[in-house]
């Protein structure tokens, strides 16, 4: 099926200067980082991507390609127990398919294992740093709180040579998981509590997916994070606002080794209503069956995302057009409809389906009678081509296009109305058949011969155009009919006593059998059209030769249903 231009020519709009552009303008001004501009991705290979990383995609390769600079993409796998290659494997896809290019810069803290063991012995040798007996929850409650200083460990002031033996030990496996970790010795009274003799190293024994049982101690996030921005020669480390307090141990750590300094800025992190981009809630999702996997089309993920159609340049526009701050928002999910909606309209090819089926029998026209209309795939972009769709005696339409009582305004079909078949006739309903229960079960019409095309040979006004299949040729698929995974504003606030998952939407997934022009069966997996007055639609990797299947991408407005939605 030819389908023409690929929407990923709708681009995004080019950003404005925001307060980190703008730093890195300041920045090159100036000379610091002899004015280049070197990003970095860095996400922890233990989940998939979402929402909110599809924002820090966005910003860490985009303003290193409007800088004529480079983005390296660095998988954080300090954390055996969480890291898997799979999760690897498909944060390389999501990240391509954003648009992101790495090109050969594609590392790991892992690679970086043993010089990160050398910073810290060196840490040790300064006397910056010592190995800590004192049990995880010991050191919580030693820590003090925001009006309370903490209490220094009773192994802080340990030797040189004390130290390094044990930490050399922990390094050889002599201590199981828990007995020791490694802590900078900083200031226990510091009002920055992430100051107050942060861990360094852990001891974790566990298979690690790259390294394998090398190692069983692991260096922590804030100690791998900032030397790992050091080796790779990062200019502008990109983070998000909870990462706010630890820039003073980002740059006590640099400062302390005395190695090449990145900039640290913070931006604040993507919220939208009714979703949830907690890495952990989203495993929750995962794991307990509330989803069907971490691509389920109503998942947050970018494979969710990309399984139900939206198209990566909506993505971008979304991210462009929420722009960046330095204060925590809600973004209304109705502006990531907006772009989607956008782009599909202009990059989505057209087709007819009937979600919910009635049967129209045109009693005038020829018993086993078969003509075809050619009919444009865009009416706007000759590039998309056309199909040829038959028409025949008895036709299917939408349920919700006949109503036997009509009210005001409603411009569809109706007994006595007559209505305009998109690009095929003009058909007058002389009768609604009704079954044992007094549902309307089937339509009896009329046609005028003299409007084929759907063009009014004497000039008369018809105001509805309805879409249609022809009964003999329709094409059975199953739809599955999405809405947001949650039915509440903000999922994260329950009431006492209930979690998240009680805010979960009962009515997120509705399956239906459709009824499809037949040109539809050679419709692309993974391709999204808009199934004329109903929404976009995206063929799934589930069909089937006998039962292909669409996944809503987005919805349409409706002005008709709005209006009676408010009694009008």
């Amino acid at each position: 099926m030819q389908t023409g231009n690929d929407a990923t020519a709708h681009e995004a709009a080019k950003p404005g200067v925001d307060f980190i552009r703008a730093r890195i303008q300041e920045d090159n001004a100036s000379g610091r980082f002899g004015g280049q501009v070197h990003t970095r991705f860095p996400p922890e290979p233990n989940g998939y991507l979402h929402l909110g990383h599809a924002k820090s995609i966005c910003l860490n390769f985009g303003v290193a390609k409007e800088f004529g600079g480079l983005c390296n993409l660095r998988f954080d796998d300090t954390n055996p127990t969480k890291e898997e290659t799979e999760y690897v494997e498909s944060i390389r896809e999501d990240v391509r398919w954003l648009g992101g290019d790495w090109q050969d810069r594609e590392f790991y803290a892992s690679n970086y294992f043993e010089k990160l063991y050398e910073y810290a012995e060196q840490l040790i040798k300064m006397g910056k740093a010592y190995v800590d007996d004192l049990s995880a929850e010991e050191i919580r409650e030693y820590r003090g709180t925001l009006t309370e200083p903490g209490r220094e460990s009773p192994y802080r002031n340990r030797g040189v040579e004390e130290n390094l033996d044990l930490f050399r030990r922990m390094r050889a496996g002599e201590f199981p998981d828990g007995v020791r970790v490694l802590r900078a010795r900083i200031d226990m009274a510091s009002p920055n509590l992430v100051m107050r003799d942060p861990t360094l190293y852990r001891i974790r024994h566990a298979e690690h997916h790259r390294t394998g049982n090398a190692w069983c101690i692991y260096p922590m996030y804030d100690f791998t994070h900032c030397l790992s921005d050091s080796l790779e020669g990062i200019t502008h480390s990109l983070c998000t606002l909870e990462f706010v307090n630890n820039r003073e141990l980002y740059d006590w750590v640099l400062d302390t080794l005395g190695v090449y300094h990145p900039q640290q800025i913070e931006f604040a992190r993507l919220n939208l209503t009714y979703t949830v981009l907690s890495k952990r809630k989203l495993i929750q999702l995962v794991r307990e069956g509330h989803v069907r996997g971490w691509d389920d089309p109503r998942m947050p993920t970018l494979s969710g995302l990309r399984r139900r159609g939206v198209p990566p340049s909506a993505l971008r526009e979304f991210c462009a057009r929420i722009g960046l701050a330095r204060a925590d928002s809600i973004v209304d999910y109705s502006m990531l409809e907006f772009c989607i909606r956008e782009h599909l309209n202009a990059g989505a090819p057209r087709a007819m389906a009937v979600l919910d089926p009635i049967k129209v029998v045109i009693e005038n026209y020829p018993e086993g009678q078969v003509e075809e209309f050619e009919m444009p795939y865009h009416p706007e972009d000759p590039g998309y081509g056309s199909r040829k769709v038959p028409f025949s005696r008895e036709l299917y339409i939408e349920r919700d296009d006949f109503r036997q009582d009509p009210p005001k305004k409603f411009h569809r079909l109706s007994p006595g109305a007559e209505v305009r078949l998109r690009y095929a006739y003009f058909i007058t309903c002389r009768e609604a058949v009704l079954d044992e229960a007094g549902n309307v079960k089937e339509l009896r019409c009329v046609y005028d011969p003299q409007s084929r095309g759907g063009q009014s040979p004497d000039g008369r006004k018809v105001k509805g155009t309805i879409h249609w299949v022809s009964a003999a040729h329709a094409l059975p698929a199953e739809v599955r009919l999405y809405e947001q995974l949650f039915a509440v504003e903000n999922p994260n606030a329950a009431p006492e006593g209930k979690t998240f998952l009680d805010n979960l939407n009962p009515d997120s997934l509705r399956m239906v059998r459709a009824l499809l022009e037949p040109a539809l069966a050679d419709a692309e997996v993974g391709r999204t059209m808009q199934f004329e007055r109903l929404g976009y639609f995206c063929k799934d990797r589930d069909s089937t030769p006998e039962l292909p299947v669409f996944n809503r991408t987005a919805t349409l407005r409706d002005t008709w249903a709005k209006l009676e939605k408010k009694g009008e």
